[in-house]
């Protein structure tokens, strides 16, 4: 089948509610798979269900190219955001996929491991991450609210152009979670990684 760099039996496979992706695919799709490929990432679950629907696949990839290479806030902060976001929402996919991203951004093993217990753990962070880590805790369990005391001290560390990288950060991934677990996408094989973007 073409010159795609999977096997059928790859993308064929059922990997969610949805049933498995038929051959030929259609044109935006392999062009959408062949980029992945290029740009260093495998085919993974979450590609082959948003497969189901081209033309919104084809519209998502910009943000989501963005979100990895064209912000100029650190890649950690953003990181552990995207993955406090995950634990939070329960999104066992998202956290298996962004955790590592999370370590080679820079973040120690420690700070990973008890990033759920963040609060109980703060001697781990340093001031900046501690104020995403309020933010972040904020707006995902109090639907988008953020009390002034907490927005204070990120604007304490951050441009007004790195707080909306951070926020667009979350809560995209935030509605990435809900839509994982709603069509129950399975995880991933561990070796098949996303592809990482700018660090």
């Amino acid at each position: 089948m073409s010159d795609l760099n999977y096997d059928e039996s790859e993308i064929t496979e059922k990997v969610s509610r949805l049933p498995p992706l038929t051959i030929p695919l259609d044109p935006i799709i392999e062009e959408l798979f062949k980029e992945t490929h290029r740009r260093g990432g495998h085919l993974l679950n979450l590609h082959k269900t948003n497969a189901h629907a081209p033309r919104l696949s084809r519209a998502k990839k910009p943000l989501t190219y963005g979100l990895r290479n064209d912000c100029d806030v650190p890649r950690i902060y953003r990181e552990m955001a995207i993955c406090r976001t995950a634990q939070i929402v329960g999104c066992d996919y998202e956290v298996g996929h962004h955790m590592p991203m999370l370590k080679m951004a820079g973040a120690t093993d420690e700070q990973a491991e008890k990033l759920s217990t963040w609060f109980d753990n703060r001697h781990l962070y340093d001031e900046k991450q501690l104020a995403v880590l309020a933010m972040t805790e904020e707006m995902m369990n109090n639907k988008g609210a953020v009390t002034d005391e907490t927005f204070a001290q990120v604007a304490k560390h951050f441009s007004p152009q790195e707080i909306v990288e951070l926020l667009y950060n979350s809560t995209t991934y935030y509605g990435n979670g809900l839509f994982m677990k709603a069509l129950k996408i399975q995880l991933d094989a561990p070796h098949r990684k996303a592809a990482p973007g700018k660090f």
